[in-house]
């Protein structure tokens, strides 16, 4: 009988929720096998650098996933700002499932994780507080005060993560999300 083939989306969903809980050290590769559907074989067959191509693969998805999801939403100057920031709220809020999954950059960002991909880290969220400062200007602030605007903004959201987390409530999240939307009140 032939197995059910395993889309790219989901094999890097499964990849991405074990980096996120796990790290880059405590992810094993059995528990990247379980999570997309593979055998390790196959597994190693579709990445054959091993964990560190399955991470590149993973931080790519989610470089992309920024770069349509937040940066090209907040930048699009067609679209009036407070609608820009609505609709890049509820992509984050939808990617961190609400409030109950952490972050993939502060997972990786741990020991070998951040050795080996710390420019792919960096530059992720440079593309985050970048997308945010934009909207900033946007809505009439000066480069400085809407870079500063866009590194709280990141701030609050993440830390509100791992509040979430350590409180199994996704209140502090969501009270990140509507702290956000009152930063860039027009």
């Amino acid at each position: 009988m032939r197995m059910a083939k395993v889309s790219d989306q989901e094999i890097l969903n499964g990849l991405m929720s074990v980096f996120r809980s796990k790290g880059y050290d405590g992810a094993s590769l059995n528990e990247l096998a379980d999570a997309t559907g593979l055998k390790k074989a196959s597994l190693y067959h579709r990445f054959p650098g091993g964990k560190k191509e399955m991470t590149s693969a993973v931080l790519d998805f989610m470089e992309s996933w920024i770069n349509n999801k937040v940066y090209k939403v907040l930048s699009d100057s067609q679209v009036a700002p407070a609608e820009r920031l609505q609709e890049a709220l509820v992509n984050i809020n939808a990617v961190y499932n609400e409030g109950r999954e952490v972050c993939l950059y502060r997972s990786l960002s741990m020991d070998t994780g951040m050795a080996l991909f710390g420019e792919k880290i960096e530059k992720g969220i440079n593309q985050w507080l970048e997308s945010f400062s934009i909207l900033g200007r946007a809505v009439g602030q000066d480069e400085d005060a809407a870079m500063q605007k866009a590194k709280q903004t990141f701030i609050e959201i993440q830390g509100s993560l791992v509040l979430s987390k350590a409180m199994n409530s996704t209140e502090p999240f969501q009270k990140a999300i509507q702290q956000t939307t009152m930063r860039y009140k027009i």
